[in-house]
C-alpha cells in the first residue's frame, strides 16, 4: 500500500485531474454530456481501489486534510457571486426564473423524501437524490455527504456521486429535445429574425463589470496581475475565517449545517457591501478562478476516497428515485417553465437550460441552449437569465434548503 502525505495527495489529485481531461478529449461522448474531468479521473481511481478491495488489497492511503478547506473555498466563491444588485438589475424575468428554480428544488426534495419513505428508506436518502445532487451537482453532493452519512444514510458519498452522474447525463439528454419540441410545436423559429431585447442593458453591463472589475490599484513596483490575484486569495481566506466563526455560532444553537455555510454567508456580505461602497473592488473573475481550481481538486480527492462497494443494495431504489426526478423536471420544463417565462422563443430556450442545471450543471444548461441557438438563432435574454440563476444564485438558496431538511429529519 502506498501512503501519501498532504502534498503528495494533492499532487496525485492534480495528475488524476489532468488524466480526466485527457480521457474526456479522447472519448467525445464524455464531453458531449458534460461529464466533469475531475469526476472522470477521480472515479477511475475509486474504481481501481474498489477492484483491489474485492481482492482484499489496499492500493493507497491518502491524507485528506485539505479536502474540506478546498470545498469551503469553492463555496466561498459562490457566496461572492451572490450579488443582490445583480439579481435586482437582471430584471423581473431573472427573479421569476430564480423563484421557479428554488420552488422546484424544494419539490425535488419533497418528492424524493416521500418516495424514499414509501420504499422503506430514510427520507434523507430521497433528499440526497433530489436537489442535493441534481440541482446542486457533484460538488454539493460530496460537500453534504458527511452530514447525510451522520444522519443515517449509508454510502452517502457514493450515492451522491452516482446520482449526480445520472443527473448530468439526463440533463444533457432531455434538454435539447424539450426545447426543440417547444420551438417546433409553437412555430417559434421566426423569433430569430426579431429577437426580444435582453432583460435590461444595464444587467449585462453590471454582470461584465462584476466579472472583470480591476482590483485595488497595485502599489508602485508591484505587478498588477499578481497583486489582483493576491487580493482575491486574501478575500477568500478572510471570508473563510469569518465564516468559521459564523458556522460555530450557528452550530451552538443546535443547528446542523455543512462547514461552508458560514463562509458563503460571510462572502455574500462582503460582496454586497462592496457593491454599495466599492471598498474592496471584488474581482469576481479571479475569485471564480480560485473557486474552480479548489472545486476540481476537492472533487478528485473526494472521489479517490469513495467506497463504491457500500451501495450495492441501494442501486435499484436510487434509479427509481432518479427516474421520477427526471420525469418531473421534463414535465415542469414543458408545461410550466415555458408558459411562465413568456411562451416565446426565448422561453423555449430557457426551458432547455432549466432542464440542464436542475438535473446537472450550468455547463449542461449552456450546452442545451447552445444546440438550439446554433439551429434556430440567437437567444440573448436566455443567455443572460439562465447562467445568472444556474451559476450564481440557486446554489446559495439550495444549500440553505438542504440544511433545513437535514435538521428536520436528523
Amino acid at each position: 500500500m502506498l501512503k501519501l502525505d498532504l502534498i503528495q495527495t494533492v499532487a496525485f489529485a492534480g495528475v488524476v485531474l489532468f488524466l480526466g481531461y485527457g480521457i474526456r478529449r479522447l472519448v467525445p461522448p464524455l464531453a458531449r454530456y458534460n461529464i466533469p474531468a475531475p469526476v472522470i479521473g477521480g472515479l477511475l481511481v475509486s474504481i481501481a481501489i474498489a477492484v483491489a478491495h474485492s481482492q482484499d488489497t489496499r492500493l493507497f492511503e491518502f491524507d485528506t486534510t485539505l479536502r474540506s478547506p478546498l470545498m469551503v473555498a469553492f463555496f466561498t466563491s459562490i457566496g461572492f457571486a451572490a450579488s443582490l444588485r445583480l439579481l435586482r438589475v437582471g430584471g423581473l424575468q431573472v427573479l421569476i426564473f430564480f423563484g421557479l428554480a428554488t420552488v422546484f428544488a424544494l419539490v425535488q426534495n419533497l418528492v424524493g423524501a416521500g418516495l424514499a419513505s414509501a420504499m422503506g428508506l430514510h427520507p434523507l436518502f430521497g433528499v440526497l437524490t433530489g436537489s442535493v445532487t441534481l440541482t446542486g451537482g457533484p460538488a454539493t453532493g460530496l460537500a453534504f455527504a458527511p452530514e447525510f452519512a451522520a444522519a443515517g444514510v449509508p454510502g452517502a458519498a457514493t450515492v451522491a456521486v452516482a446520482a449526480a452522474m445520472v443527473g448530468i447525463v439526463s440533463g444533457g439528454l432531455i434538454g435539447g429535445p424539450i426545447g426543440t419540441r417547444l420551438i417546433e410545436r409553437n412555430r417559434l423559429r421566426q423569433a430569430r429574425a426579431t429577437p426580444e431585447p435582453m432583460v435590461t442593458p444595464a444587467a449585462t453591463d453590471i454582470m461584465e463589470r462584476q466579472l472583470a472589475d480591476p482590483p485595488l490599484k497595485a502599489p508602485a513596483g508591484e505587478d498588477e496581475d499578481s497583486f489582483g490575484l493576491l487580493q482575491s486569495v486574501v478575500l477568500v481566506l478572510v471570508a473563510m475565517w469569518i465564516g468559521s466563526w459564523v458556522s460555530a455560532w450557528i452550530e451552538s444553537l443546535g443547528i446542523t449545517l455543512p462547514a461552508y455555510i458560514g463562509a458563503m454567508l460571510a462572502a455574500a456580505v462582503i460582496r454586497n457591501l462592496d457593491d454599495v461602497t466599492g471598498l474592496f473592488r471584488v474581482n469576481q473573475k479571479l475569485i471564480d478562478d480560485i473557486g474552480n481550481v479548489s472545486l476540481a481538486l476537492f472533487i478528485v480527492i473526494a472521489l479517490m476516497t469513495l467506497e463504491l462497494w457500500e451501495i450495492g443494495n441501494l442501486a435499484g431504489p436510487m434509479l427509481i428515485l432518479l427516474a421520477v426526478q427526471v420525469l418531473l423536471i421534463a414535465v415542469v420544463c414543458y408545461w410550466l417553465i415555458f408558459p411562465l417565462m413568456g411562451r416565446d422563443y426565448e422561453s423555449a430556450v430557457m426551458s432547455s437550460g432549466f432542464a440542464g442545471f436542475m438535473l446537472g450543471t450550468t455547463a449542461n444548461a449552456m450546452a442545451n441552449m447552445g444546440s438550439l441557438v446554433e439551429r434556430y438563432g440567437a437567444a440573448p435574454r436566455a443567455y443572460l437569465v439562465v447562467p445568472m440563476v444556474g451559476a450564481f444564485f440557486i446554489d446559495f438558496t439550495n444549500a440553505f434548503m438542504i440544511t433545513i431538511f437535514l435538521n428536520f429529519w436528523r
